[in-house]
């Protein structure tokens, strides 16, 4: 019995296992448990494992290439249209061999330990950010309707709040000023995490040459750099720098038919985190090119005169996408363009 491919359907504590031939003909189903897994993977012997990319499916991937087998891993998104009837564990490993027995499938590079560190990061970073922001707006709610407002960004509610507590102007009970220091001591703790948090991230930036190497293009910082990384490695599985914006979401929805080509507003397809701050990080670069005079400047300058700030951010965002993955998966330098 020689399997080629082994589809597996990963859980905490049960695994579906789907075995078949380079025919596609059925060698073995069984169900295993987490103490026997490895041990019955091995004894299999397959040539290839394939798994839905989910969150433990790295570190079994890792397991197994350790093991000398040839790992890959599915988006779960392509591993959908091949369920048959009934979704369960038994259909859904059937469904893995079926999709990863497919020539023109896609598949997900294995990330290292060191990546899933930084994304880790960037996951906590993001969540306390979220946390920070819903606690301004309550505490922005909870003064506005005694009258009292606040601007809404981190640094305007910084500057306002001791004032406001100081001074208990209007219908601000000592009850409600309270209540007040309360949430903004919260701030504070919070403000501290977000700080610290970004330490590691400028910490990862200076030990990864890969991160270095793209935080040179106008409008990619530190954490940018570290969660494109993160995400992509040396972004070899993209054939072009056009393959990774699409993957990104950064360009056009087509919805063509009889020839007739039709394109809509961007994808937003894949990594929205990614996709955000390379837009952010666009906006920051165009707020400096009306003063500059390089090749880079005059481009955006026309574009936003023709089609507007927002078209020009995502261009830009576009733009960056591509020149990271050609800098990723070569050995050339970002070269800043100049002046005429």
């Amino acid at each position: 019995m020689e399997i080629e491919i082994l589809g597996i359907d990963l859980a905490k504590r049960v695994f579906q296992l789907h075995g078949a031939d380079r025919r596609g003909h059925v060698l073995h189903r069984a169900k295993v448990g987490r103490s026997a897994f490895i041990d019955a993977v091995q004894e299999l012997r397959p040539r290839v494992i394939a798994m839905e990319a989910c969150s433990s499916a790295h570190h079994w991937a890792r397991r197994f290439q350790e093991l000398g087998v040839e790992v890959r891993l599915i988006s779960p998104q392509y591993v959908k249209p091949f369920v048959k009837t009934n979704k369960n564990d038994r259909n859904d490993a059937e469904a893995i061999v079926e999709a990863a027995s497919r020539p023109a499938m896609r598949f997900v590079t294995v990330k290292s330990v060191e990546q899933q560190d930084i994304q880790a990061v960037h996951r906590v970073r993001e969540s306390l950010v979220h946390q920070r922001t819903a606690l301004i707006n309550q505490v922005r709610g909870l003064l506005g309707e005694r009258g009292i407002t606040i601007a809404k960004s981190p640094t305007a509610f910084r500057r306002a709040m001791p004032d406001i507590l100081k001074e208990g102007e209007g219908e601000l009970t000592r009850f409600c000023q309270t209540l007040m220091m309360e949430l903004f001591q919260e701030f504070h703790a919070l403000e501290t995490r977000i700080a610290l948090a970004e330490t590691y991230i400028k910490s990862f930036m200076k030990q990864s040459a890969l991160c270095k190497k793209i935080s040179a293009v106008p409008g990619i910082g530190p954490i940018t750099a570290t969660a494109i990384v993160a995400a992509v490695g040396e972004a070899k599985e993209f054939k072009n720098g056009r393959h990774l914006a699409a993957w990104l979401g950064l360009v056009p929805k087509q919805y063509s038919s009889g020839g007739k080509s039709c394109l809509r507003g961007i994808s937003k397809r894949g990594n929205t985190y990614l996709r955000t701050l390379l837009i952010q990080g666009a906006r920051a670069v165009l707020i400096y090119v009306a003063s500059k005079n390089d090749a880079r400047s005059r481009w955006l300058q026309e574009l936003i005169l023709r089609r507007g700030y927002n078209r020009a951010a995502v261009a830009l965002a576009n733009k960056n996408a591509r020149l990271v993955q050609a800098l990723l998966s070569g050995d050339a330098r970002y070269a800043e363009a100049t002046a005429a």
